[in-house]
């Protein structure tokens, strides 16, 4: 566990602040711009991927594993998001054969 932490402290905070930020707008960008739901599912992924980078990174350079701990629970409920959206994504294409989100405003009662 030791090696880990100094080669992540070897490489600079500020690079793993950079690559999380471009992740975490690329993942907006997804998210606002695309249309098939698979997509925006895995664009809100790689969103929580890129927090859970910046945590371990600043977990990793306090020396602390509070950050480490908190990773392990977002990537538990990033699990139950997938297997719930994926659930539902399912569903709406049985019921309209697309996952162009565009169409589910159809789906109101």
């Amino acid at each position: 566990m030791g090696e880990v932490n100094t080669f992540m402290q070897s490489i600079p905070l500020e690079y793993f602040i950079t690559l999380s930020s471009v992740l975490f707008s690329l993942g907006v960008l997804g998210v606002l711009l695309r249309k098939n739901a698979i997509v925006m599912l895995g664009c809100v992924e790689l969103m929580l991927n890129s927090v859970n980078l910046l945590l371990a990174a600043f977990s990793a350079y306090n020396g602390n594993g509070d950050g480490q701990l908190l990773v392990f629970f977002i990537m538990v409920v990033a699990a139950a998001e997938v297997a719930v959206g994926l659930a539902i994504i399912a569903m709406l294409y049985r019921n309209t054969r697309s996952v162009d989100v565009s169409i589910f405003n159809k789906l109101r009662g």
